[in-house]
C-alpha cells in the first residue's frame, strides 16, 4: 500500500479504473522496482562515498534504515553496490612484527576468557600496530573498553619501547578513573605489556593483569577488531608525512567516527558513547533519560569477552 493510495484497497482502485489486478501487478512489476532501486541506490552512493568506500553492504543496510529511514534487504543493497562499483575497498595484506614475547618478564594467565560482562570498565584490551608513513613506519597503542568497545587511550610514537604502551595506558586512567580492584587489564604477551613500568602501573591502580595465550590471536579479538577497522576505514589508502600528521588524522578518528558516529554491529549498530548512554539510562535512573524518552531500550553486547 502506498501513500497515493490512501485507504483504498487495490481491488477497488483496479475496479474504478477498469482494469484487472492481474494487468496492475503486470504493469507494477515493470515500473516499480526500478523507481525503488533509483531511490535505495541515491541514498546508498551518498552514505558510501561520505564513508570514503570504507564500509561493507551490510553495514550500509543498516546505516539506510538509521539515517536514511529506507529499509532494504541487504541483498538488493549488495545488488546495488556492486553494480555501482561501491563495495568497500581491500587493503593489501602486510603485517610487520610488532610484538615480542621472548623475554623473561613475568607471564601471567588469561582471567578474560568466558568473562561476561555487564558494564563498562570491567575489562580493557590493549594492543599495538603498525602504521605506514611515507618512509618509514609509527606504532599506535591502544586501550578499548571491551563491553561498549570504545577507544579510552592512544599514544602514538615512531618506536616500540615500553612508554608507548604505558602513555596509551595513562590515557585510559585518566579519562575513566576505574575504581580500584574493579577491572581486568587484557593484553598479548609483548614485551611492552610485561615490563616492571607497565605492570607497575596497573598494580598501583588495583587493575588485574591477564595476558593471551601463546599464538591465540582469538584471545584478544576485540582489539584485534579495532585494528583491522582503523586501517580499512582511515589508514588504507593514505599516505602520512610524519607520525605527527598520523597521530591527528587517527586522533580525528578514533575521537570524531569511531567513538561517537561509528555504527558497531556487536552494540546492535550502536556508536560506543551512545551505547554507553543507553547503558547509565538502565541502571542509573535521570542519568541519560534523553535515551530512554525516545523509545530506545538499552542493549547489551551479543557476545561474551
Amino acid at each position: 500500500m502506498t501513500m497515493s493510495q490512501g485507504s483504498l484497497r487495490i481491488r477497488r482502485l483496479c475496479w474504478l479504473a477498469g482494469v484487472s489486478r492481474s494487468g496492475y501487478y503486470r504493469f507494477w512489476q515493470t515500473s516499480a522496482p526500478r523507481a525503488h532501486d533509483t531511490a535505495v541506490r541515491s541514498a546508498i552512493q551518498r552514505l558510501a562515498l561520505a564513508n570514503g568506500r570504507h564500509r561493507g553492504y551490510r553495514y550500509i543496510t543498516h546505516q539506510l534504515r538509521r539515517d536514511e529511514g529506507i529499509v532494504a534487504n541487504h541483498k538488493c543493497v549488495l545488488r546495488l553496490m556492486r553494480e555501482d562499483n561501491l563495495l568497500c575497498l581491500r587493503r593489501k595484506p602486510f603485517v610487520p612484527r610488532t610484538t615480542d614475547s621472548r623475554h623473561d618478564w613475568t607471564i601471567v594467565p588469561n582471567l578474560a576468557r568466558g568473562l561476561q560482562l555487564t558494564a563498562p570498565d570491567q575489562l580493557w584490551v590493549a594492543d599495538i600496530t603498525y602504521i605506514r608513513l611515507q618512509e618509514e613506519f609509527a606504532f599506535l597503542a591502544v586501550v578499548l573498553d571491551a563491553f561498549s568497545r570504545a577507544v579510552v587511550g592512544w599514544a602514538m610514537a615512531d618506536h616500540l619501547r615500553a612508554s608507548l604502551a604505558v602513555t596509551a595506558l595513562s590515557m585510559a586512567l585518566d579519562e575513566r578513573r576505574p575504581i580500584w580492584g574493579s577491572l581486568i587489564h587484557h593484553s598479548d604477551r609483548g614485551v611492552q605489556y610485561a615490563c616492571t613500568d607497565y605492570s607497575q602501573l596497573l598494580e598501583v591502580h588495583g587493575i588485574a593483569a591477564s595476558m593471551s595465550r601463546v599464538g591465540n590471536p582469538y584471545d584478544n579479538a576485540k582489539a584485534e577488531s579495532f585494528m583491522k577497522t582503523l586501517k580499512a576505514e582511515e589508514v588504507d589508502g593514505r599516505l602520512y608525512r610524519d607520525h605527527h600528521e598520523a597521530a591527528r588524522c587517527i586522533g580525528t578518528f578514533i575521537e570524531l567516527v569511531y567513538n561517537t558516529a561509528r555504527l558497531h554491529s556487536a552494540l546492535g549498530y550502536r556508536p560506543p558513547a551512545e551505547f554507553e548512554a543507553w547503558h547509565r539510562a538502565a541502571v542509573r535512573p535521570g542519568v541519560g533519560d534523553a535515551a530512554r524518552t525516545a523509545g530506545f531500550a538499552p542493549p547489551t553486547p551479543q557476545s561474551p569477552a
